[in-house]
């Protein structure tokens, strides 16, 4: 049985947001360490874009298994 479209969205954010606070806690260490200071407003700004990326891609990958496992 096929994941709904739901699910894979429910599925992609639960892992998302997830990365988000790992990806906000990794940035606020790893720019600093690279000359690149940052603020936390900053940090957010770029993990937000960066996690509205991922969602998409997270979600368009799982209907491309769900379609061709499908078939």
């Amino acid at each position: 049985m096929s994941q709904s479209r739901l699910l894979s969205g429910a599925e992609a954010c639960a892992n998302t947001a997830s990365g988000f606070a790992l990806s906000w806690m990794a940035g606020m260490i790893v720019y600093p360490m690279l000359g690149w200071p940052i603020s936390a407003g900053q940090n957010t700004a770029v993990v937000l874009v960066f996690t509205a990326i991922s969602l998409l891609r997270s979600y368009l990958w799982r209907r491309l298994f769900n379609r061709v496992r499908s078939c």
